[in-house]
Parts: structure tokens; C-alpha cells; sequence
């Protein structure tokens, strides 16, 4: 699949971003958060990701180590994106792929991230 341009955002449409990701390095996640959410995710760096619409629209939530940015609605809860940093230091954003619009997400193979032992 490679690299490719998306618009995505959250279910109200207050939240409205276009991206670029690989959809073919898909991760879903098992700690306490992501399994409750039931988001699979993308990452890209954060020069990809351009917020369109929503900057005053989101309310932050951080747990555990407090290093990722769990953004969502706060109209509507969605949450379609978060930020924080790589290992390496880069910064990245972690798109939520059911927020992007027009993708099957039954085509996608996610790989597992055991987060709940971390």
C-alpha cells in the first residue's frame, strides 16, 4: 500500500485532518486504553499530519507515563488522533485508522502490540 494522502477526523466533523500514513504498518494495542478504545492504529511523522479543523475542538487525556497525547472530540469523544515521540525522540502522531474516511479496515493485518505487560 505504501505512503498514501487521507482525510480523516471524528464523528461530529468538528475534529478534520489530512494525513499521510502507510496503512500496510497497522498496530492494535492491548493496555488498559487502546483495548477499551478499539482503535487500530497508524503512525506518521508529525510533518504528514495537518489538523484542518478542531485545534480548539479536542481535550487531552494522558495516563500511565503521561508521553502520548490522547486528543479527542470534546463534542462528540472520538478520538482520532493522539501525539507523542518515537523512541528516537521524532515526533509522531498516532492516527486512529477508523477515523479515516473510506478505508476497510477488514483489508488491514494490524499487528499486535502487547502494551498491557509494558
Amino acid at each position: 500500500m505504501a505512503v498514501q494522502h487521507y482525510f480523516g477526523g471524528c464523528q461530529c466533523g468538528a475534529v478534520r485532518y489530512e494525513v499521510d500514513v502507510d496503512l500496510d504498518r497497522t498496530v492494535t494495542c492491548n493496555c488498559s486504553r487502546c483495548r477499551r478504545l478499539g482503535a487500530i492504529m497508524a503512525f506518521t511523522p508529525e510533518a504528514a499530519f495537518k489538523l484542518v479543523s478542531g485545534e480548539g475542538a479536542t481535550t487531552e487525556y494522558l495516563f500511565n507515563t503521561r508521553q502520548i497525547h490522547h486528543l479527542f472530540c470534546a463534542t462528540c469523544g472520538i478520538q482520532s488522533f493522539a501525539r507523542g515521540a518515537a523512541p528516537d525522540g521524532t515526533v509522531m502522531v498516532a492516527i486512529n485508522v477508523r477515523c479515516i474516511d473510506g478505508v476497510d479496515v477488514k483489508s488491514l493485518s494490524p499487528i499486535e502490540h502487547d502494551g498491557a505487560s509494558h
